[in-house]
């Protein structure tokens, strides 16, 4: 018996040690596409959760006080999009890189698909934008294919090989902020 009541005092007073020293904000936000077309209708679904985390630190601790203030400290944000494709096959991107871009005066939609990003300047096909294992994507026109990348401002960076000069040429793609 008291080794049944010892337990039982050992396993109430565990809880005390399992306090949450940390703000957790998980907010998913789900957006869903339908798309009509000769062959039928088609749904996307868009998975985008965002995670922040924050540690409590505690300002002045005083013994035996109560209510002690809290000091701002850093957040962690981690951010994840899962696309649903119409066939079911699903796919994580870690970061959504859908926004508006600008070079040599145009104005490019670059728009997460099934497969990677589409690009269109709203009057021609779209270009497409295909993910490789290499962290860089294949760029792909009508009349081009390059090799593309974001860099550390989150522009789009197209590299295409030129047979004529035997030269790389490097194409920014400029992010429009918001």
């Amino acid at each position: 018996m008291r080794t049944i009541l010892l337990g039982i005092m050992a396993f109430a007073f565990s809880f005390h040690g399992q306090s949450q020293n940390k703000n957790v904000t998980d907010v998913t936000k789900t957006t869903t596409t339908k798309v009509t077309t000769n062959e039928g209708e088609k749904k996307f679904v868009k998975e985008e959760n965002v995670k922040e985390v924050q540690n409590i630190e505690l300002k002045d601790e005083k013994a035996n006080t109560l209510n002690i203030e809290t000091k701002p400290s850093a957040v962690s944000v981690t951010s994840t999009t899962k696309i649903t494709n119409p066939d079911g096959s699903t796919r994580t991107v870690d970061i959504d890189r859908s926004s508006y871009y600008t070079s040599n005066g145009n104005r490019y939609e670059l728009v997460l698909d099934a497969s990677g990003y589409t690009m269109s300047d709203g009057l021609k096909k779209p270009a497409l934008l295909r993910k490789t294992t290499t962290n860089s994507y294949v760029y792909r026109n009508k009349n081009k294919t390059a090799i593309g990348y974001f860099d550390v401002n989150g522009n789009l960076v197209l590299e295409t090989y030129d047979d004529k000069t035997d030269k790389v040429l490097v194409e920014t793609y400029t992010i429009i902020k918001k």
